[in-house]
Order: structure tokens, then C-alpha cells, then sequence
């Protein structure tokens, strides 16, 4: 059977393109022989199952343990003690009734689910002192539960631990899903019992993050589909493929998929060219696959959109590391820290965030046929001709900016969300457009790509008077970066005590050979 490239559920070595999932998230092995409890968190889609199913069958496959993988996700979301502990025993019982390694082994015979409190540890102790190898269990999805559930699961697990030397129970446990373990706190309501200062699975001895892939797995990734076909993926390939996806495994799988696959109908014998890997990022944004749209419905959320929104719009905003909310936004994957700056985890983010925020405003300016398309900004010259395209959003801005800003849940970011779906627009009869992040520096810096041109544009709110000279300066970086000798720097006044007479203007400068727009808005 010939392997491929998965982007739906766990891999399988037989089946998928695929790394060792231990090599991202080293040490496992040796905690596991040393009786130790563990978790392991990372964003979603990126592996984490499929590790756990290669260390189960690793570790049946040594004859030393028996090793026990066990999801939590159909207990998300039954909060009531009564039933969530009972619930996790008989996923329990299903997966041990699953193996046939464990054949011969009943669990939980005559378990008395009133006891909700004590049913876990004592099951689990009836079944390990059946067994004659140490048991080892691996809990997918344990972030799944919540309050009271959540508090006894933990409790139970614990009273296990501290116990085992007089009472029979698990050798190792694994807790993974996309928070660590200091993080579960959240998932307990502030009308429950609290977990307290200190978690009652304060006995993890090691907290593991699995990383994602760099740059030369990507390329020993691409390269199995090489060695199986003989169509191989240039370094071009790969170094846009960790340009856009900076090794998120969906993501890496995706791009692969989508250019063999889609973009050249599974010919083997087609070259694959650096073009396609961004053609294939384009229609993965644009697709909105179930991963895509999972990130989307995290945006409505507002501690998420405390923390995003001030990357979209450059603030520096000081963060406890151990603030929920931040730690909630780095463990979805959604940003990542990048010195000591917070940015969009990568490219492909970067654009998602932006598109999904503007979308409805994007859509409503298709229904009305406004702004026009590119072709009519146009000149004799083949070039934007910025000036026309800019003064009609000025005019848009100032018509519809009240409606707009308060149909966002991103009030802060408005201005700039409008602007980009304003541009987006225009140019969507073949153009692009790329963004730079420029977290803590009050700005956003975009670049309009369109026939062949670059068109540098610097996004700011108004702070004061630095922040035009400010700005100018800023955009002259940005503008040396590209090789531009021209750029629009747009200025936001969201004063409400100044009038829009003097909040829009236009006007020229030159700076060193360069040419500066400042637009007012």
C-alpha cells in the first residue's frame, strides 16, 4: 500500500508519511521506567495522539509493560462527579475489552459506580494486582474535564500514587492534551471547589511540550514521498513550506497533500515547483478545512481576543507568564513567543487571524460591489493608482467607521480589520497581500503585491504627535526591507473631540530619495 500524506486523525507508520512522534518530545521512556507521572501538551493537531499511539505499541511491544491508551474526549463536558468518574471507567473497560493483549484481564467486576469518589482508584487497583506486568496509561484529551470530574479524577489519581507501595495501582501515568497541568485550574469554575494553590496531581515529576517540526524534519518528512515515487520536493519546496507553516504537523501535511493531490492530480511524474507550496497555502486558508475553522470559532473568544488583539495592532502589553489567558492563547497555538514579543505562530495564522476577523466586513463590501476591483484603480501605467484607492477609503471611513467599529468584537483593531478587507477586496482579482506583525513597536506593516508591484503600507492609531515622525521613520525601515522607494503610511485619529475635517487629510513627503504618503483617517 502506498503511503500519503494525513491531515485527518492520528498517523499510522503503515499507512502515513510520518516522524517519529519521540523524537519531538524526548525522555518519555526513561520516566516511564521510573514509575514517574507525566504530562504532555501541545496545540492541537500536532501529534499528540499519534505519539501516544506509538509509545502504547512501543511499549507492548517490549514485553515489559502493558500499556493502556485511553481518550477522555467523550467525558467533555459532564462536570457532575456522578457521572463523569463512572464515564471514565468504562472508557477504561472499553479499551482493555479492545486489546487482546490484555485478553483474560476483566476489569472493574461488580464496580460500585455510587462510590463515584473512590470508584477510579479502587478499579484501577482490582485491575492492576490482576496483572502480572506493570500497567502503564496514557489519558488523551485529560483537559477535557471539568469541576467536579475534574477535581476527583485528579484526587483519585493521586490517592493511587501515594499508595502503591502497600496497594496495587498504575506504574506510570500520562496526562496529555493542549494544557499543562498548572493550567487545569481554569477548567474549574470559581462557584466549585477549588483545586487549591497546589494541584492534587502535584505528583507529575516532568511536564513535556511536543515541539513542532524544524526545517530538516520537514525536509526527511517530504523526502519518504521522494524516495516512495520518485517525485521529490526541491529545498525550494521545503524552505516555503517552513516559511508559511513554520513546522505545525497539519499544516506540513496539508501543504503536501494539497500540492500532490489537488493542485497536481496525484502525477508522480509532475515537478514540484515553489510556486505551488504557495498556491497550496492560498487554497488552504481559503478552504477553511475543520482545522482552519477551529482556530476561527477560538477568535470569538474573548480571553483570546485579549490577548490577539494587541498583535494586530502592535501594542506592548506586559503578561504574567502564569496568566491563564496568555498561557491559554500560547498552548492553542495560536501565537507563539519570538524575542520576547508575541507573534502569530506562523504565516499561515498570521493570515487566517486577519481574514477571519475581517471576513463579514469583506463580505458586505462583495454584496454592496464596493470598493471596485482592481482593474479600476489602474493606471495609464499598469500601477495602483494608491491615491484613489486610499482617498476612497478615507471616504468610506468616514461614512461607515460608527457602523463598522460596532460590529466588532475587536474594537481596538476595527480600523485596522476594515482596511485590510477593504484592500482585500480590491485585489482579489490577482493580488496578495502580506502582513508583518510587528509586535510592541505600534504597527502593522502590510504590502499590497499586485502585477508585479509592492506597494508598502504602514498601519498605526493615533497616540499623539510622535506618531507621525514616528511612523515615517518606521515605514522607511519597512520600505528598505523591500526595496521600495515609495510608501503609505496610514494613521488612525480616534479622537472623538476632532472633527473629521482635519482627521483626513493627505499628504506627501520626501525622505531621503524616498517618497512618504502620510494618510489621515
Amino acid at each position: 500500500m502506498k503511503k500519503f500524506f494525513n491531515i485527518a486523525g492520528p498517523c499510522h507508520p503503515d499507512k502515513h508519511y510520518m516522524l517519529p512522534a519521540q523524537e519531538r518530545c524526548k525522555g518519555i521512556k526513561d520516566l516511564i521506567d521510573q514509575e514517574q507521572y507525566f504530562v504532555i501538551h501541545a496545540a492541537r493537531q500536532s501529534g499528540k495522539t499519534t505519539l501516544l499511539l506509538d509509545l502504547a505499541r512501543q511499549l507492548n511491544s517490549s514485553g515489559e509493560y502493558y500499556a493502556l491508551y485511553c481518550s477522555l474526549e467523550s467525558v467533555q463536558g459532564i462536570s457532575d462527579v456522578e457521572r463523569g468518574i463512572p464515564a471514565v471507567v468504562r472508557n477504561l473497560i472499553k479499551e482493555v475489552e479492545f486489546h487482546n493483549y490484555l485478553e483474560g484481564y476483566s476489569f472493574a467486576e461488580n464496580a460500585d459506580y455510587s462510590d463515584f469518589n473512590n470508584v477510579l482508584v479502587k478499579s484501577l487497583s482490582y485491575f492492576c494486582k490482576k496483572l502480572d506486568k506493570p500497567l502503564v496509561i496514557l489519558f488523551d484529551e485529560a483537559d477535557c474535564l471539568t469541576d467536579e470530574t475534574l477535581i476527583s479524577f485528579l484526587r483519585q489519581l493521586r490517592d493511587g500514587y501515594v499508595n502503591r507501595n502497600r496497594i496495587p495501582f498504575a506504574h506510570s501515568v500520562g496526562l496529555i492534551g493542549m494544557r499543562n497541568i498548572r493550567d487545569y485550574k481554569a477548567k474549574v469554575r470559581a462557584d466549585r471547589n477549588s483545586l487549591g494553590s497546589a494541584s492534587p496531581f502535584n505528583i507529575v515529576s516532568e511536564v513535556f511540550t511536543l515541539r513542532d517540526f524544524g526545517r530538516e524534519e520537514i525536509g526527511e518528512l517530504y523526502g519518504q514521498h521522494a524516495d516512495q515515487t520518485g517525485q521529490g520536493l526541491s529545498s525550494e519546496v521545503i524552505e516555503e513550506a517552513w516559511y508559511y507553516t513554520r513546522g505545525q504537523p497539519w499544516l506540513v501535511n496539508a501543504v503536501a497533500r494539497e500540492i500532490i493531490v489537488k493542485l497536481l492530480g496525484s502525477d508522480f511524474s509532475a515537478p514540484i515547483l515553489p510556486e505551488h507550496a504557495e498556491q497550496a497555502v492560498q487554497n488552504i486558508i481559503f478552504r477553511r478545512d475543520t482545522h482552519i475553522d477551529s482556530l476561527l470559532e477560538r477568535l470569538k473568544e474573548d480571553r483570546v481576543r485579549k490577548i490577539v488583539e494587541p498583535v494586530i495592532i502592535g501594542e506592548s502589553r506586559g503578561y504574567d507568564l502564569l496568566d491563564d489567558d496568555y498561557q491559554y492563547v500560547l498552548d492553542l497555538g495560536l501565537l507563539r513567543e519570538s524575542d520576547k514579543k508575541l507573534v502569530p505562530a506562523n504565516p499561515v495564522y498570521g493570515e487566517i487571524i486577519i481574514r477571519g476577523l475581517s471576513f463579514r466586513a469583506q463580505m458586505e463590501m462583495e454584496h454592496r460591489g464596493y470598493p471596485p476591483l482592481a482593474p479600476a484603480y489602474l493606471s495609464a501605467d499598469g500601477r495602483l493608482d494608491m491615491k484613489r484607492l486610499l482617498t476612497d477609503f478615507q471616504h468610506f471611513w468616514r461614512e461607515n467607521s460608527a457602523i463598522w467599529i460596532g460590529r466588532y468584537q475587536y474594537k481596538e483593531a476595527a480600523p485596522h480589520l476594515v482596511l485590510m478587507a477593504f484592500l482585500q477586496r480590491v485585489i482579489n482579482t490577482g493580488g496578495k497581500i502580506s502582513r508583518e506583525f510587528a509586535s510592541g513597536r505600534g504597527r502593522l506593516d502590510l504590502c499590497v503585491h499586485y502585477a508585479g508591484m509592492r506597494y508598502p503600507i504602514e498601519l498605526k492609531l493615533r497616540y499623539g504627535p510622535k506618531t507621525y515622525e514616528e511612523g515615517k521613520k518606521q515605514l522607511g525601515e519597512y520600505m528598505d526591507t523591500l526595496g521600495c522607494d515609495e510608501g503609505w503610511l496610514i494613521v488612525f485619529d480616534r479622537r472623538k473631540s476632532v472633527s473629521w475635517k482635519k482627521k483626513i487629510f493627505w499628504k506627501t513627503v520626501r525622505i531621503n530619495n524616498r517618497r512618504v504618503h502620510i494618510v489621515g483617517c
